[in-house]
């Protein structure tokens, strides 16, 4: 279970260090190609022109936004490559108004290639409506507008439309099916992926890699080493694919043996290798590894950054970013992410600040991604209403920031807030997604808020498009928990055979019946979570404080005994606040620092005027009296 547990961050730490994934046709690539075009093949006749056009190609990829833009408005004429040119300046920056009004202006010179970039640029920012629509009044499409669009769908989860899309195609190129194999891949449908690629005349080395990380992906791993083995052709890319696999399926010695084997290795390859241990928690290795290499890129970086961040070592993770920042590597979209994530577990505003202005030079200022991460960093650092100002702010608001904003006011114990963002995202049109239900039910169980929340948790289960997850159920559980009725809880996880081997069911379980003092049901569920997860101290504690809490001293104390034949500890309390730059760090029962004397003092003057007020208070109440 725990294995599992550690594969599933696979997803999130692919989106984090911006690494697309190796069976997923990234539009970033069919973009590239008409990009390319523009800059190296320019039909203009005029040279002036041609001049002009590629100039703005060069500020675009530079992300000079402006000074792009100065230049095409500066030319006295301009052909059809100079308008694309501009156009995909907007859609590389995410500027996609800015590139449709382009498009749509009454003296615009436009063919395919216009149109087509402008598709990826709503696919690209996900808006996926606005992207059909587009399509479908297209004067022209070729085969890469007909792949645009058919990668638009599986990126968005829309397999079934992008299959329909396949299938009507008039022509297909190898590109096409390799994205619709992979997309199949991804779904969870490899044995439609298989079919297809049994239809295949023709494939190619991606066909190939395709399958067997799509098999590797759905965990079928070793027919994806029997197919690995007979590839006529094998490259750099389908040996990381491999690696990749057997790390996902946490065998990560496997892949590391493999690894040795490869007979040339690229930074890639060095990054996935890197991932899998990250990703089955052995950042020693990881660490190791990324000491070993010659040449790094951002993803490497980024890659660790987001191991320790997601281990809950944000500081290291900040020392990365600086070590980084030192070493001329420019940050990408992944890096923010992990940034923010990493001080906002650190509660470090200041931090945060300086990571903000950094990302407003940047085009990632732009990212729902970037936008959301700001939003949870600001609401953990306790500027909820600057969380709240991003959000309003925000051009592009998708289900990542409507859910991160969700997620702010459930942290805050501001319940009623959070359902009332999360009704008011439905009423805009913004399809919730499984972290939807997870935020807004969070903050009912923080806020008490019992009848909302089963009538919520109703909805999400009518709703067969998001797939009810553990913590989902975890959420129900604490929702139960906290209005104490364990009995009922105890019933709904019985009656669901997927819910009993659930450590988070049975840990939120647990904690409720701490909170209300049901030994009975606590040793129920201590037992299980001691069966699931044995080595986790924190079973122990709260089993010895249910003890406590109904006057059961014995009992209490036999816990913490078999505890510490165990040689399990608990991670000792730490808190820390930030006084002119310095951030100050205390650890229970850490004499360690340097003002300790003074500190003491302080508290004890502190408790002594508290005692004093309550006395003065107890006073007035009697002369009340």
């Amino acid at each position: 279970m725990r294995c599992q547990m550690r594969c599933r961050r696979l997803l999130l730490l692919r989106l984090q260090t911006g690494k697309p994934s190796v069976i997923s046709p990234h539009i970033n690539t069919i973009y590239h190609h008409s990009s390319l075009v523009l800059s190296r093949n320019d039909i203009s006749r005029n040279r002036e022109i041609s001049q002009s056009n590629w100039t703005i190609t060069t500020l675009g990829r530079d992300f000079k936004i402006a000074d792009a833009r100065r230049i095409f408005d500066g030319m006295e004429n301009r052909d059809v490559v100079s308008w694309t040119a501009m156009v995909t300046v907007y859609v590389r920056s995410g500027r996609i108004q800015d590139a449709r009004r382009l498009l749509d202006h009454p003296g615009s010179i436009k063919n395919v290639v216009t149109w087509t970039a402008v598709l990826s640029g709503y696919i690209r920012v996900r808006r996926i409506k606005d992207a059909e629509d587009l399509f479908r009044i297209m004067p022209e499409k070729n085969v890469v507008s007909w792949n645009t669009m058919i990668c638009g769908y599986a990126n968005n989860g829309m397999v079934d439309d992008a299959l329909r899309l396949f299938e009507r195609m008039p022509v297909r190129n190898i590109v096409s099916w390799n994205t619709i194999v992979s997309a199949l891949a991804q779904s969870g449908r490899i044995s439609k992926a298989m079919e297809i690629f049994q239809q295949m005349d023709d494939r190619d080395v991606i066909s190939w890699t395709a399958i067997v990380a799509g098999l590797s992906q759905n965990g079928r791993i070793d027919e994806a080493r029997l197919l690995f083995d007979e590839m006529p052709k094998r490259n750099i890319v389908s040996w990381n694919a491999m690696i990749s696999g057997y790390a996902q399926n946490c065998r990560v010695d496997e892949a590391f043996l493999l690894f040795d084997k490869m007979p040339e290795r690229d930074v890639a390859s060095w990054n996935t290798m890197i991932t899998g241990f990250i990703q089955n928690s052995d950042l020693p290795k990881a660490r190791a590894l990324f000491q070993r290499m010659n040449e790094r890129n951002v993803v490497t970086w980024t890659t660790l950054l987001t191991g320790y961040a997601q281990d809950g070592q944000g500081e290291e993770a900040l020392r990365i970013f600086s070590s980084m920042q030192n070493g001329n590597i420019t940050p990408n979209q992944g890096t923010f992410v992990s940034l923010l994530s990493a001080v906002g577990s650190l509660a470090g505003l200041g931090e945060g600040k300086q990571i903000h202005q950094i990302i407003s030079k940047t085009a990632f200022q732009f990212s729902p991604f970037v936008q959301s991460a700001l939003i949870s960093m600001y609401a953990k650092c306790g500027e909820i209403e600057m969380a709240r100002r991003m959000f309003d702010a925000s051009e592009h608001s998708d289900v990542v920031t409507w859910n991160s904003m969700v997620a702010s006011f459930a942290h805050h114990g501001r319940g009623n807030d959070a359902v009332l963002m999360f009704e008011t995202m439905l009423n805009e049109g913004i399809k919730p997604d499984g972290a939807s239900y997870v935020g807004v039910l969070s903050g009912c169980s923080h806020a008490g808020l019992v009848d909302k929340g089963l009538k919520l948790f109703a909805a999400l289960l009518d709703d067969g498009s998001v797939e009810v997850r553990e913590d989902h159920y975890a959420c129900l559980v604490d929702l139960y928990g906290r209005a104490g009725r364990m009995e009922e809880v105890v019933t709904f996880i019985n009656g669901r055979k997927r819910m009993r081997s659930s450590p988070a069911v049975w840990g939120a379980l647990l904690a409720g019946c701490n909170l209300h003092g049901n030994v009975e049901i606590a040793n129920l569920a201590a037992e299980k979570l001691m069966k699931i997860e044995p080595e986790n101290a924190g079973t122990y504690m709260l089993l010895s404080n249910t003890y406590a809490f109904t006057g059961r001293w014995k009992e209490a104390a036999a816990v913490r005994s078999k505890m510490k034949d165990f040689g399990l500890k608990k991670q000792p309390g730490c808190s820390w606040i930030e006084v002119g730059n310095v951030v100050h760090v205390f650890v229970v029962r850490d004499r360690c620092h340097e003002h300790l004397e003074i500190i003491q003092t302080l508290v004890q003057n502190l408790h002594f005027e508290m005692k004093k007020t309550r006395k003065l208070m107890e006073l007035s109440v009697d002369e009340l009296a």
